[in-house]
């Protein structure tokens, strides 16, 4: 029996849910990014074509998708677009017609690629300078790089400290406790009643010591995960920004030419100034897009850093609990 993984969906403006197959999301994505040349559609979460019904696999990329949808549900563009309204909207479950319809639509739209900025209009008689434009864009194209070594980085950072927690940092904690409940054995030899006290309260404290493992062994789906999540998302932004760049330099260059062909009487001043203008949209298109993403990226990271924080303070709290329950046994010895 053919089985799969559906996930639910309610956008805030219509309340009413909507259920899409992982497929359904791949097939949107190749849309837009077909659509939009200058825009970051951030990759999906990795398919898995093998046990992609393990628990742990299935939440990681519940929660990548619900990262992926809330960044296509904030950007100007894509959130407005036919093809996302149709994916957020259409039930295809009780409307197999309308949802084809609406796929055939997309699939056939001829405003793509190079044809989307005949579909942009910019600020009149607003002719941007070249040289600023470029500086700023091999000022971006500057930070992504150390962005992208920056974020992998970190990424490996985390993975390795997550790994030292559920494996390590558990097995060193859990070993401290196997060890007090060794002398707390050892002291039980000797039965004078005042001594009863001190053997449960070392006892005590060599739980605590393996409980306290436990949470280390926990805590990095609590902290450490969702920042790696992050990571992954944004490294899926920084990998499509090469190509969105050498879209920008393609026109500029070709500005560039044309105003040489001109000096040189190879071509009209009028054809030029076509040139020009199209360039001009292909800058302020790359433009708006750059500060979206530092925009959004600020908002991201902000509310990641806020949320880890929080988590590692919830768990060295717990910690702290855990040592105060075991100090305190020893109050009655």
């Amino acid at each position: 029996m053919k089985s799969y993984i559906s996930y639910k969906l309610v956008p805030t403006h219509t309340r009413a849910p909507v259920y899409r197959r992982y497929k359904h999301f791949d097939w949107l994505y190749a849309r837009l990014a077909e659509k939009f040349p200058v825009i970051s559609v951030p990759h999906l979460p990795e398919k898995q074509a093998t046990g992609r019904f393990e628990e742990d696999f299935i939440s990681k990329r519940r929660k990548g998708l619900v990262w992926w949808m809330n960044h296509m549900a904030s950007h100007p563009v894509l959130a407005q677009c036919d093809v996302f309204q149709h994916f957020l909207t259409c039930p295809s479950g009780t409307d197999e017609k309308a949802w084809k319809q609406g796929k055939r639509k997309a699939e056939r739209d001829e405003m793509v690629g190079a044809n989307f900025f005949l579909t942009l209009s910019t600020p009149p008689a607003a002719a941007l300078d070249l040289q600023e434009v470029e500086s700023r864009i091999d000022g971006f194209k500057n930070f992504t790089k150390k962005m992208d070594d920056s974020a992998l980085q970190l990424n490996h950072t985390a993975t390795e400290f997550a790994r030292k927690q559920v494996t390590g940092f558990r097995k060193e904690y859990q070993k401290v406790g196997q060890s007090l409940r060794g002398l707390s054995q050892a002291f039980e030899l000797d039965q004078q009643a005042f001594s009863a006290g001190l053997n449960q309260a070392i006892a005590f404290t060599g739980d605590a010591y393996d409980a306290i493992g436990e949470l280390f062994a926990e805590q990095p789906r609590q902290d450490l995960d969702p920042v790696m999540d992050l990571l992954a998302l944004y490294q899926g932004h920084l990998a499509n920004f090469p190509d969105i760049i050498h879209v920008q330099k393609g026109a500029l260059t070709k500005v560039k030419e044309s105003r040489r062909h001109v000096e040189e009487g190879k071509m009209e001043a009028q054809k030029a100034e076509g040139i020009q203008a199209r360039c001009n949209t292909i800058s302020f298109a790359t433009l708006a897009e750059i500060h979206h993403f530092h925009q959004v990226r600020v908002r991201d990271f902000k509310s990641q850093m806020q949320h880890f924080l929080q988590q590692q303070i919830v768990f060295f709290q717990k910690v702290t609990q855990k040592l105060e329950e075991a100090l305190h046994k020893y109050d009655s010895v």
